[in-house]
């Protein structure tokens, strides 16, 4: 396997390390879920650096970037852009919105309205929008990192299902370790300024997703992730766990799985998939997939646990 791949990553986490303290595993899952070709749902409470990870690997990447900060009172045309007459020309013309950029930072997703998510839906899962009669495609590569606050929850509305499951990750951001906040805090406001260089170019991307397809993965891995996914429905569930999941990871789940997986495989410079790739990349594929029940939050069961208890269950080929 070509090694150079490998280094591409490392040379991207490095140059992002100029910036992000402690961040490292994040720059490494949004990188994968870039080169799987899926979008992200970072979940933290605010400070924690998310818009600038996403901004930096943005930079890094050498793309378009823009950031839409989404409100309660955001129209679709806030975000896909509309129509304009033009009273010169007795005509209309078309105004594109911010969704026409290679990196969207979608930042407090969870506060827009219906109409809004469904004008997201489009652009996410068809890769374009329609304004007015028209259809118009987006710019390709097109990457959505969304961003939500767990923690207040007024003026937000849950994102539906159908949204979230288009999400290939769901990714936790946590505190920093006390030794990285140290850092931080002694860096405080200097981070955003420090220049970063573009490191991968649009012939990397696309090599790189090439050679994340030619990844062999056995039939035994495929059945391995099969036997995860119907363990999360309720029907093929252990019993224990049946009572806390009222719905499972759907078929996409799996093909999100297999494709992170290989992604995964690639950035270890391996031109095979191993079960422990489907295990580093298995809890942030399906964290957002599972509808957990009344009784797991009775009893304080986070989707994050049941996860770690299937992956303990299935037995490893």
């Amino acid at each position: 396997m070509d090694n150079k791949y490998v280094s591409i990553i490392e040379k991207c986490k490095a140059e992002c390390a100029k910036r992000l303290v402690g961040q490292e595993a994040l720059v490494s899952d949004i990188l994968t879920a870039f080169v799987a070709d899926g979008h992200v749902l970072l979940e933290g409470v605010p400070g924690l650096a998310k818009t600038l990870a996403i901004k930096t690997v943005a930079e890094i990447l050498g793309l378009d970037f823009k950031r839409i900060q989404f409100t309660p009172d955001l129209l679709p045309a806030d975000v896909t852009g509309t129509l304009i007459y033009e009273q010169n020309k007795g005509s209309f013309s078309v105004r594109k919105g911010p969704v026409f950029a290679n990196v969207i930072l979608a930042d407090e997703i969870n506060r827009a309205p219906a109409k809004v998510q469904s004008a997201m839906l489009e652009a996410m899962e068809e890769r374009q929008v329609t304004i007015g009669e028209e259809t118009y495609k987006l710019p390709s590569p097109f990457f959505v990192l969304a961003t939500q606050n767990p923690v207040e929850q007024e003026g937000t509305y849950n994102l539906p299902e159908a949204e979230l499951d288009r999400f290939l990750m769901k990714l936790v951001v946590n505190y920093p370790t006390a030794e990285n906040e140290k850092l931080i805090v002694k860096t405080a406001g200097k981070a955003p300024a420090v220049p970063v260089n573009t490191i991968v170019g649009p012939a990397d991307i696309t090599a790189m997703r090439q050679a994340a397809e030619k990844i062999t993965c056995d039939e035994k891995i495929v059945d391995y992730i099969v036997n995860i996914l119907a363990v999360t429905r309720p029907a093929g569930g252990t019993g224990a766990l049946e009572k806390y999941i009222n719905f499972g990871a759907s078929p996409r789940a799996g093909i999100a799985m297999l494709q992170c997986a290989k992604v995964h495989a690639l950035f270890a410079g391996r031109d095979f998939v191993l079960p422990e790739d489907v295990k580093a990349v298995a809890m942030n594929v399906l964290r957002h997939r599972l509808v957990l029940s009344y009784e797991a939050a009775a009893d304080n069961i986070t989707a994050d646990e049941i996860i770690k208890r299937i992956l303990d269950f299935i037995p490893v080929p």
